[in-house]
Order: C-alpha cells, then sequence, then structure tokens
C-alpha cells in the first residue's frame, strides 16, 4: 500500500495552448484539482514553490484554502526553499494552515534549486553568515524552524502586556501540534538525507538528484533511502519516518494521453549539470499502456522503497485532463501494483 498524491509546479502563460494564463488562474485550478483528487480517493496534493517565476510562489494562503475546502487529502510542498524563508513567520503561517486544514499539512522544504535570478533570496533580505553558503543558511533557517515548531516558549514577556499573558516564556503562535513531525526535507544528496533523518525530518526525493556513482536513477535513489532510514535508526527516533519519492507518470488510456505524452515512452535518465559543480541524474517519464506500465513500475527500486508516491502533474493542461490522468493511475495501475 502507498500514499499516492500528485505534485504540481503551478505553471502558468499567456499563451494558446495553455489552461492556466494567469496566477489567478493557477491559484483557484489548483484548489479544484486538490477537491477533486480528494474525490478520486487520491492521498496528497503537493505544490512546488519557486520565486520570480510564472509559477506557484507563496505556498501558504492556497494551502490554507485547500484546506478549507477538503476534508481529508494531505496538503504539502515539495519544497519551500529554505533561504527565501524568516522561520519564526514560517511557523506562524504553518501553525495557522494547519489549523485550518486540522492537522493535514506536510510540509517539504529544502536549500531549493536554481532559481530565475542571481541569488534570489538577497531580494528578501537574506544573506548568509560570513564563512556559510546559501544551502547552510537554508540549513540553518530550518533547524530553527524545526526548534520552534517544537512550541517550547523562548521569548521574554512584556511585564506591561497590552493583553495578559500565560505563565512563563512565550512561543510562536498560532502553535499546531505535531507538525513538528510533519516537515519533510528534499535531499538531493546521500549525506543531506543522512542529515535530515538526524534531525527526525521525513524524507522528500525527487525526479533528480546528485550522480553519485553513475547507477541508474532509481536505483541511486533507493540508496539514498536506505542510507536515511539506516541515519533515522541511528539517531533513535521513535516514530516512523515517512519517505516520497516524484515521478512522471503516464497512462496513456485514449487519444489525449497518446498525443501528449505517447512520444515519452522512450524516455530514460539524463545527466546533466545543474550548476558549475553539481552533475545530477534526473529520472525517466514513464508513459505507456497500464499492463506496461505496471511491468515497469515494478522495477523501480525507490518507488519500492517508498511509501509515498507523488505524481507530477502537467497543469497547463487543466483541472479536468489532470483530474484524468491522476484517476489513471488510481483506477489501472496502483490496484494491479498492490498500492490500493
Amino acid at each position: 500500500m502507498k500514499r499516492i498524491g500528485f505534485l504540481s509546479f503551478g505553471h502558468w502563460s499567456d499563451t494558446p495552448h495553455s489552461q492556466t494564463r494567469t496566477a489567478s488562474d493557477t491559484l483557484l485550478q489548483s484548489i479544484d484539482l486538490a477537491v477533486a483528487a480528494e474525490e478520486l480517493g487520491a492521498d496528497g496534493a503537493y505544490f512546488r514553490v519557486h520565486h520570480f517565476a510564472r509559477q506557484l510562489g507563496s505556498p501558504f494562503p492556497l494551502l490554507a484554502a485547500i484546506g478549507a475546502k477538503t476534508s481529508r487529502i494531505e496538503i504539502g510542498t515539495g519544497v519551500i526553499d529554505m533561504r527565501y524563508e524568516n522561520p519564526m513567520y514560517m511557523a506562524e503561517d504553518a501553525g495557522a494552515a494547519d489549523l485550518i486544514s486540522g492537522g493535514r499539512l506536510q510540509l517539504g522544504v529544502s536549500r531549493g534549486s536554481p532559481e530565475q535570478v542571481i541569488d534570489g533570496w538577497r531580494y528578501f533580505g537574506y544573506e548568509p553568515s560570513e564563512g556559510d553558503s546559501d544551502g547552510d543558511m537554508a540549513r540553518k533557517h530550518t533547524e530553527v524552524l524545526l526548534t520552534v515548531l517544537r512550541g517550547k516558549g523562548f521569548a521574554q514577556p512584556n511585564p506591561s502586556p497590552m493583553f495578559a499573558n500565560p505563565p512563563g516564556l512565550l512561543r510562536v503562535e498560532p502553535h499546531s501540534e505535531g507538525l513538528r513531525e510533519r516537515i519533510w526535507w528534499g535531499a538531493s544528496s546521500n549525506a543531506t538525507a543522512a542529515w535530515a533523518a538526524g534531525l527526525g525530518m521525513n524524507l522528500m526525493s525527487s525526479t533528480l538528484k546528485n550522480d553519485e556513482g553513475g547507477a541508474p536513477f532509481h536505483v541511486q535513489q533507493a540508496a539514498q533511502i536506505r542510507a536515511f532510514r539506516e541515519a533515522w535508526a541511528e539517531a533513535g527516533w521513535e516514530h516512523e519516518p515517512r519517505v516520497s519519492v516524484s515521478r512522471s507518470i503516464f497512462a496513456l488510456t485514449d487519444d489525449r494521453d497518446r498525443a501528449y505524452f505517447g512520444r515519452d515512452g522512450d524516455s530514460s535518465d539524463h545527466v546533466g549539470n545543474i550548476d558549475a559543480t553539481t552533475r545530477a541524474i534526473f529520472g525517466r517519464t514513464y508513459a505507456a499502456e497500464p499492463d506496461v506500465l505496471v511491468k515497469q513500475l515494478a522495477g523501480d527500486e525507490a518507488i519500492q522503497e517508498a511509501d509515498t508516491l507523488l505524481l507530477t502533474v502537467p497543469n497547463q493542461l487543466g483541472v479536468a485532463y489532470n483530474t484524468h490522468v491522476l484517476d489513471n493511475i488510481l483506477t489501472h495501475v496502483a490496484p494491479a501494483l498492490g498500492w490500493r
């Protein structure tokens, strides 16, 4: 059994074939797709966060809106770039969105990926400390967030407050109990996966990772997951961690599917540089008739290791088509693999 959800990058563009011409289109359709996914029986609605781009940015208004319109589906991010975040303010926003949703928030955070502008986090007012990289800054922001989400008081109260305070030191409010255990780290390397395990974060692994050894993508990702679980056990955490992987998977069941994705059937892993120093391996797209997909996915080692599968969706094709994409997997593929 696996939790199966979708991951949307929330693109919009004013082009003839796009169903999302504006930011408003993308936001409102994201809510509608989450509602539709819940009705289908999917388990999660997740959204990528990018800045300075025609994609979804600030996630918490969207997550809160989805939380108010749904009742069961998990709501999350994959991922929030912590280079851009004030962890105190983020804890407030996340606490509020989690309470609105009834404790269904699953927040994926990370260092982030190359962005649309150079050092965009500087425009947000952040600068790494002397001797630190922007990645170090992201990890430090994350550590502060994790500490704050524990709900322990740390701020000295005003002796003459406008409103009465509870006794002792004060914490960030609103606090949502249990959210601390629903933070995920988007790891691109085995080392950062182990680091996340040491801090008690769940693991979120995407369709690309650092190329560490030259093996096929799914084999490297499976090794990363095992390294994460080993580090988790060594850290002595009492609860079980969760692990998600994302994939582009399309079951070809009608002429639309074949027109959009039929040519991706011969897709394979590819390797490239995501910056001047990082060589990455990118996972293939799966696109085939359902019976062929079942055989292909059964051989994906990383999917077998994970408890959660996030399906990347082509959000610019609209809510109706993406609902069809999810239904295809839930109906024609997942049961045959024992995921349902």
